[in-house]
């Protein structure tokens, strides 16, 4: 990439490359768009000892071109399974299916409820307006931000075509980082222009079932949502 910008080369191509290479090595989109605007201040400032990285500041054709060669290779890394969500990569809800069971279990066994202790975060988007490529690059992103935000061993998992939940603990800072991820999401859906016709993000925080059997049936609801 640096050659690239020093020789006059092809800018985009080299930058799909960095951002593919990025996404093979298991770096999110934040940390990738963060190189970028790393990149972007020191040679828009050359001679300067030193520079303020800001990814606001980064020309939205830059970014547009390092999201989608990053979404692409994050998909075409996939080993997609049973448990798996082949377009977004997260867990989807057979994944869950078994986090519950085991989660009741454990409640089971220890005697405790689990409704009391586990709440479901339930993002959705509006993509009816958003078609083809940029609603698959949607759930992309939304995917990222949970996992960054959630990054406590929380289970995540999609659960439909706009749908992404997360399962966690109720605890103290939870309606800190619902907050996060709303504005987050927010943020990297605002990145692409064609899907600025998303609404904003819902995301509410859904209580458990008090036994096994009603919270598989919430998850089929939420499913069909």
């Amino acid at each position: 990439m640096c050659a690239t910008v020093l020789d006059g080369g092809d800018l985009p191509a080299a930058l799909g490359d960095l951002a593919r290479a990025r996404a093979f090595a298991g770096a999110d989109l934040d940390e990738t768009l963060a190189d970028l605007a790393a990149l972007h201040a020191v040679v828009s400032a050359p001679g300067e000892a030193s520079v303020c990285p800001d990814p606001d500041e980064t020309p939205s054709a830059l970014t547009r071109a390092a999201a989608l060669a990053w979404a692409d290779a994050a998909l075409s890394r996939l080993n997609a399974g049973d448990v798996t969500d082949t377009l977004s990569g997260q867990a989807n809800a057979d994944y869950l299916r078994v986090r519950l069971g085991e989660i009741y279990a454990e409640g089971r066994r220890k005697g405790y409820c689990p409704s009391h202790r586990y709440v479901l975060l339930v993002a959705t988007l509006d993509l009816a307006a958003v078609s083809g490529w940029s609603r698959m690059m949607a759930m992309v992103l939304v995917g990222d931000v949970l996992r960054a935000v959630f990054d406590g061993g929380e289970s995540v998992a999609v659960l439909g075509p706009s749908v992404a939940v997360v399962l966690t603990e109720r605890d103290s800072r939870l309606a800190e980082r619902t907050s996060d991820a709303r504005l987050l999401i927010k943020d990297r859906l605002e990145v692409d222009p064609d899907l600025g016709a998303a609404a904003l993000p819902e995301i509410r925080v859904q209580r458990l079932p008090s036994s096994e059997t009603p919270a598989m049936a919430l998850l089929r609801d939420i499913s069909r949502a």
